[in-house]
């Protein structure tokens, strides 16, 4: 009897251990993309210093574990690591590579993440150096970073980036060649998150590059959330409450396994006064660790 009672527990001991081994681990993050209009005088009472504050109260409420931004100047960029301290930035300026020019920088929690590799590529046929592409404006560029959720080992590639205003064919082309550089640099077992203002809605073939079905294809959490989607549909207000935009162009997608429990467009103003021209989209979603073998 004694030796079926140590067989017995021993048993369980063997099970607990390979359930323990082979469970799934889960991060519960909120992302976020914000496109916060750059610093410029020419914007009168809307212009930064009226808007400083509000933006960064707005990201402390809010509260993401990881988000991209859009239209920062180097001088905005050293204000919101000062307003946002809980935040560590990543990212470079468009022009030169160092701090010539708008950022598109990404900000996680360092004590929720730790990072693995950052650094940005042009969208342009020549990604690796500054450069302006195909029938673009203005020199664009994707910010990019390896994170390690610590909690759980969940491995995330975040990319943030910024599409052409003016040239539709630099927009395919950027769609693509994002899809393409996610395919070649993904981990194994790495969820991406793509955040940005993509000057697109979700007709324009240059979106449709991104969730064409596929390889590494990528899912708008719009479209996907398990939650009816909150507030409006469209994102850029310029500056005006009651304007009625009538489609997304910023935009957070997923990869394909990712949970998204709920999906917002966020109308925070004070006093019809807006903290940007864009309204900032936020999605928590549900990302699961690869099981231990």
């Amino acid at each position: 009897m004694v030796r079926r009672f140590i067989q017995f527990f021993a048993a369980l001991a063997v099970l607990a251990g390979c359930t323990s081994h082979s469970a799934v681990q889960l991060a519960n993050l909120r992302l976020a993309t914000f496109n916060i209009r750059f610093d410029t005088a020419a914007d009168g009472a809307n212009a930064w210093p009226h808007r400083r504050e509000p933006v960064a109260a707005l990201m402390r409420f809010y509260a993401p574990d990881l988000f991209g931004m859009q239209e920062v100047t180097a001088g905005q960029l050293a204000q919101l690591k000062e307003d946002l301290p809980a935040y560590r930035f990543v990212g470079v300026g468009r022009d030169d590579g160092l701090s010539g020019g708008e950022f598109s920088p990404l900000a996680f929690r360092p004590d929720r993440f730790g990072l693995a590799g950052q650094g940005t590529f042009w969208l342009s046929p020549t990604p690796d150096v500054p450069s302006r592409g195909w029938d673009a404006a203005l020199p664009r560029i994707a910010t990019w970073a390896h994170l390690v959720d610590r909690d759980s080992g969940v491995r995330i590639l975040a990319v943030n980036t910024h599409w052409d205003h003016a040239g539709l064919q630099a927009r395919l082309e950027s769609g693509r060649l994002i899809r393409n550089w996610i395919a070649g640099h993904r981990g194994p077992c790495e969820a991406v998150v793509l955040l940005g203002d993509l000057n697109a809605a979700p007709d324009e073939a240059s979106y449709q590059a991104l969730i064409a079905p596929g390889g590494d294809q990528l899912l708008d959490t719009m479209s996907i959330t398990e939650t009816p989607a909150f507030g409006p549909t469209g994102t850029f207000n310029a500056f005006d409450i009651s304007r009625q935009p009538t489609g997304p162009i910023d935009h957070i997608f997923v990869s394909e396994g990712t949970r998204v429990v709920r999906y917002g467009v966020i109308t925070q103003q004070d006093t019809a006064r807006l903290p940007s021209d864009h309204y900032p989209v936020i999605a928590d979603i549900a990302v699961s660790a690869c099981p231990e073998p």
